[in-house]
């Protein structure tokens, strides 16, 4: 929005924002998406993966950019991030290439670590491919639901030396749950974002969302000017936090 009102889009004056937040609900992207396509809206902003694809399958027509996607070729989003393809661009977080880092990084502060629990999908397959040569076991945990989590965590207590958090708008959403959880357990936390940490986590490792969010800004600007997403590359980070 700051980002905005420096390029001249002044909400109520120049450009009309429609807001919407799914609460961490997946099953709300479809609906959201849906309801935006009615609306006639110029171009959807998206944070995440599962909100970006929900657009796409929505829209073929409509501009999409995400602010922040985890690995948008991996998932589809894009044919690649020099020629987008479609009517979907934005900023890729590169969450899946700094798994290893953060393993890395993990395995400094927890000197005796031996045993990872993590989870979620693409990332996941990272995790387990960079934690064999650090030789590192990995126990998947899989959480659907907001009241599973402290169930879930509390479980890993005496079974994990550490919780590796991946990525996922459930987690992000109930990031104060998850962290409280860990710390009741014991279990020191690597997590993707320092918002994490600022909700009670160990430590983080990744892009700085207030900057790639300001960058999508550049995105919206170019779209309403008449761009095409399918001629926009898709960026990466340049700015990351320990």
């Amino acid at each position: 929005m700051q980002r905005l009102r420096e390029l001249g889009w002044i909400e109520g004056r120049t450009v009309s924002i429609e807001y919407r937040w799914a609460e961490g609900r997946r099953e709300r992207y479809i609906e959201i998406a849906a309801e935006f396509v009615r609306l006639k809206v110029d171009v959807i902003t998206t944070s995440g993966n599962e909100a970006a694809i929900a657009a796409k399958q929505v829209t073929s027509v409509i501009p999409i950019v995400f602010a922040v996607a985890a690995d948008p070729v991996g998932t589809g989003l894009v044919a690649s991030l020099a020629r987008p393809g479609g009517n979907v661009t934005g900023l890729s977080l590169q969450f899946t290439d700094l798994a290893g880092k953060r393993l890395e990084l993990l395995r400094e502060i927890v000197p005796d670590l031996g045993r990872l629990s993590a989870g979620a999908m693409l990332e996941m397959r990272e995790v387990q491919a960079m934690a064999r040569p650090l030789g590192l076991e990995i126990a998947p945990v899989e959480v659907r639901l907001a009241e599973n989590i402290v169930a879930a965590v509390a479980a890993l207590k005496g079974r994990a030396d550490a919780l590796y958090v991946c990525g996922d708008p459930l987690l992000n959403t109930n990031r104060v749950l998850l962290n409280t959880s860990a710390l009741a357990a014991r279990i020191p936390t690597m997590l993707g974002f320092r918002e994490h940490v600022a909700a009670g986590g160990l430590m983080s490792y990744g892009a700085n969302f207030p900057n790639l969010f300001r960058r999508a800004g550049d995105y919206v600007d170019k779209i309403l000017h008449g761009g095409k997403p399918e001629d926009i590359p898709v960026e990466q980070p340049t700015k990351f936090d320990l």
